[in-house]
């Protein structure tokens, strides 16, 4: 460092600050030691595709398959029910009938 001078203040400025150009040329060369990679599991990518696929919906019996047309006419396949009153057809389960809007249910007799 420069010698302290009576009365006269160094700037900062002034200060011995070495220079990036500097310190490469002062430091030794550094060896490269190259490390072996460690294998890391990588999980699996699941990929999402753009567009939502369409939800399948049933398609609506239409009114042909309750009832059945014989030479007399019309003959309704299934009942009415007894709550909900005509154009209420009730569900064939087997051994009862069953309304979907109100919920009454009848049973066949054995």
């Amino acid at each position: 460092m420069a010698e302290k001078t009576k009365g006269k203040k160094e700037a900062p400025a002034e200060k011995a600050a070495p220079k990036p150009a500097e310190k490469a040329a002062e430091r030794p060369a550094e060896k490269v030691v190259e490390k072996p990679e460690e294998k890391v599991e990588e999980k699996p990518v699941v990929k999402r595709k753009g567009k939502k696929q369409p939800k399948v919906r049933k398609k609506e019996k239409g009114a042909y398959t309750r009832y059945k047309v014989d030479d007399a006419g019309l003959t309704r396949l299934r009942p009415f029910c007894e709550r909900c009153g005509p154009g209420y057809f009730m569900a064939d389960h087997g051994d009862r009938y069953a309304c979907g809007h109100c919920g009454f249910t009848r049973y066949k007799r054995a």
